[in-house]
C-alpha cells in the first residue's frame, strides 16, 4: 500500500522530548515501512525515518526562532501533500483541521487522526469535510459535539514500541510528574499531594510560553528542591530513566485528554499510575491492577499509599497486550482498507 503521513510541523519526527502526536506518528511509520509499505512521511526536515521524507522546512517550527508567522509554513505542508496526492492510496492526516478543509481538492481518501478535541472555532471544517476519521479512545469520541460527518471508522488507541521502555522491578522513593506544566495538566496538585504525604517528587516537563504565568504563579514557588525538585523537559532516554526508577506517576489532570500517553509509557517500565478520572483515563488503566482512576485529591493520596501493592510485571504485561506497536499497526491497516472499500463502492 502506498500511504502518505502528515504530520504536524511543530516538532520533528520522532520528538527529542515532548510531542505525543510526533511520537506517534513515528511508530506508526516504521511500523507500516517494516512491513513492506510503501509509506512518504511529511514532516519537518530534521525527522529520523525509514519512510521516504518530504519537508518545506528544515527544522521544526518550535526551534525555528527566526519564523515569526508560522501559518504560512502549515499552508504549504498541506499544499505539498495534495499535490502529490496521486502517488498514494491514502492519506492519514495527523495534522489536523487544515488539511480535512482542502481534502476535498484531491480524490485520494483521506482518514484523518483526531488527536484533539474539536473546538467550536474548528466545527466548521468537520460539518464541511467528507473524509473519514477516527479517535484515539471512546472518551473522545462519546465528548464530540454532533458532527455532519458519519464516516467514522473506530477507535484506535496509541501504541508504545514497548521493548524500547526500560522495565524495573524495584523502584527509587520518589513520585514522578511528567507532562506539559499546565494548569489543565495539574501539575500544582501533584506538588500538594506530594507535600501531603511526605514524598519526594520529580517534576520533569516542558514550560511553554502560554504556560509562563502559571508556571511562576503557581507552581514555581512551591519547589523546594528538597522535597520537589524541578527537572525541567526529559529528553527521550531521560524520561525512560524517570519512569522506571519512579514509585509512582502522577496525572491530576483537570480536562478531558483523549489519550494520556505517558500513562502507557510509565507502566511499560512496570510504574503504577494514579490518574484522575478524566477523557480516556479509564480506558489507559486496569484500576486496581496497573494503578487507580481517582476522583479527586483526597483519592489520589489514598491510592499513592497503596500504589506499591501494584505489581510492577502486570504493568508491563498490560501495554504489552493493549498498548503495542504492532496492534496499533494493525488496526490503521484495517482503517486503510475500510476508507478504499467505501471509496471503491
Amino acid at each position: 500500500m502506498k500511504i502518505a503521513q502528515i504530520s504536524p510541523l511543530w516538532e520533528r519526527v520522532p520528538p527529542p522530548a515532548y510531542g505525543g502526536t510526533e511520537g506517534v506518528v513515528y511508530t506508526l511509520t516504521e511500523g507500516l515501512v517494516s512491513q513492506g509499505h510503501q509509506v512518504t512521511l511529511f514532516a519537518s526536515g530534521d525527522s529520523t525515518t525509514s519512510a521516504t521524507l518530504r519537508s518545506v522546512c528544515l527544522r521544526s517550527l518550535r526551534t525555528a526562532r527566526s519564523i515569526k508567522n508560522y501559518e504560512p509554513y502549515n499552508w504549504i505542508h498541506v499544499a505539498e501533500v495534495l499535490k502529490s496526492a496521486d502517488e498514494f492510496d491514502v492519506i492519514h492526516n495527523h495534522s489536523g483541521e487544515l488539511a480535512m478543509a482542502m481534502s476535498h481538492l484531491v480524490e485520494t481518501p483521506m482518514l484523518s487522526t483526531m488527536h484533539c478535541i474539536i473546538t467550536p472555532d474548528t466545527r466548521i471544517a468537520w460539518d464541511r469535510y467528507r473524509g473519514f476519521y477516527n479517535t484515539i479512545s471512546w472518551a473522545e469520541k462519546r465528548a464530540m459535539p454532533r458532527i455532519k460527518n458519519r464516516n467514522f471508522v473506530g477507535v484506535i488507541y496509541h501504541g508504545i514500541d514497548v521493548a524500547s521502555f526500560p522495565f524495573k522491578e524495584n523502584k527509587q522513593d520518589y513520585l514522578l510528574y511528567l507532562s506539559r506544566v499546565a494548569a489543565e495538566k495539574g501539575t500544582h496538585i501533584a506538588i500538594e499531594v506530594a507535600k501531603r504525604l511526605g514524598k519526594k517528587l520529580i517534576v520533569a516537563g516542558k514550560v511553554d510560553k502560554v504556560d509562563r504565568e502559571y508556571f511562576v504563579n503557581e507552581v514555581k514557588w512551591r519547589i523546594d528542591g528538597r522535597l520537589v525538585r524541578f527537572f525541567g523537559e526529559a529528553d527521550a532516554q531521560q524520561k525512560r530513566e524517570l519512569y522506571a526508577n519512579a514509585s509512582c506517576l502522577l496525572l491530576p489532570i483537570d480536562w478531558d485528554e483523549p489519550f494520556g500517553l505517558v500513562l502507557a509509557e510509565a507502566m511499560a517500565c512496570g510504574t503504577p499510575v494514579v490518574a484522575f478520572d478524566r477523557g480516556a483515563a479509564r480506558e489507559i488503566v486496569a484500576d486496581g491492577e496497573t494503578g487507580y482512576v481517582v476522583g479527586d485529591i483526597e483519592g489520589m493520596i489514598r491510592a499513592v499509599r497503596k500504589a506499591e501493592s501494584i505489581h510492577p510485571r502486570r504493568c508491563r504485561q498490560h501495554v504489552e497486550e493493549r498498548f503495542g506497536v504492532q496492534q496499533m499497526v494493525d488496526a490503521y491497516l484495517s482503517a486503510y482498507e475500510r476508507v478504499l472499500n467505501a471509496r471503491r463502492r
